[in-house]
């Protein structure tokens, strides 16, 4: 972010590769830094590096004063894909598509209420 108000374009969300971050970190000290301070206490490493990466790759889409908004469609992602949490299903759409190309590895599999009750009537 600019001392001018404004941000240069520095990431293209959908051509970042994950192993681009890495690089992208050390070459942008400054925005790593200030993404770090997003990461909560209670995030582990297996959920704070997609997070991160979410928060990467959409931030020139949320400048000041929109970061939190930012953060909280990080949160939104993260909680439905780590957590299974269920959201109204245009968010859901959104989030995805700002997360598209994200890998996260051993994601967990969850099953709606509907799912198991249906897979328990076919025994």
């Amino acid at each position: 972010m600019s001392e001018r108000g404004g941000s240069p374009k520095i990431i293209d969300h959908f051509t970042m590769a994950a192993a681009d971050v890495e690089d992208f970190i050390e070459q942008n000290r400054h925005l790593s830094d200030l993404v770090e301070t997003f990461r909560t206490i209670s995030e582990s490493d297996k959920h704070w590096k997609p997070r991160r990466e979410f928060i990467f790759r959409n931030i020139n889409d949320y400048e000041d004063p929109h970061v939190d908004h930012l953060l909280a469609l990080s949160m939104v992602w993260a909680n439905n894909v780590f957590l299974g949490c269920r959201y109204h299903p245009e968010l859901l759409e959104k989030v995805k598509d700002m997360a598209d190309g994200i890998v996260v590895e051993d994601a967990p599999v969850f099953k709606t209420r509907e799912e198991l009750i249906k897979q328990h009537q076919k025994r």
